[in-house]
């Protein structure tokens, strides 16, 4: 698809809030959620070109910030391995379970891709499946039997 600057400003203008709270919602963090956001409109405006059509930008884009928030966990995975913790808390009931916030995170990391798409759109993002079938083009019967797949899947990883 051709596209020019303001094609492509016009297109993102529809998607750029939900985008946003996408990445807020897999990153954690405004800082982590506003990089992944500004890295994933730079790699699509990049590769405009290799979207087939203006309806799949949607779904597209949100594909790609997917795999940036992805990118952005290994690294920041590797970074923690690299760095050695220590945690004191005097109270430790009020402490955060770093752990299995890590297990669920990589519970999350095994999913397909369009299974992440759907829980975090679902489960983080607060959509429901109409509105996420909507962003994928897919009926809110497939998506709601997407998601179950998917959070049984991360259901079974986390017994483990």
């Amino acid at each position: 698809m051709k596209c020019d600057a303001e094609g492509f400003a016009a297109l993102y203008g529809t998607v750029y809030t939900d985008m946003y709270r996408f990445a807020l919602c897999m990153m954690k963090s405004s800082h982590d959620a506003e990089d992944a956001v500004s890295e994933a409109v730079i790699q699509a405006y990049e590769h405009i070109g290799s979207l087939r059509s203006e309806e799949s930008f949607r779904s597209w884009i949100f594909t790609i910030l997917a795999n940036t928030c992805r990118r952005k966990w290994r690294q920041q995975e590797k970074d923690q391995e690299k760095a050695e913790w220590t945690f004191f808390s005097s109270e430790e009931e009020s402490a955060p379970d770093w752990e299995q916030a890590v297990d669920v995170r990589n519970a999350f990391a095994i999913l397909a891709e369009e299974e992440q798409l759907i829980v975090g759109l679902s489960v983080f993002g607060g959509y429901t499946s109409g509105e996420i079938g909507e962003f994928l083009e897919k009926s809110p019967s497939t998506v709601r039997s997407k998601l179950s797949r998917a959070l049984a899947k991360m259901s079974l990883i986390l017994k483990e």
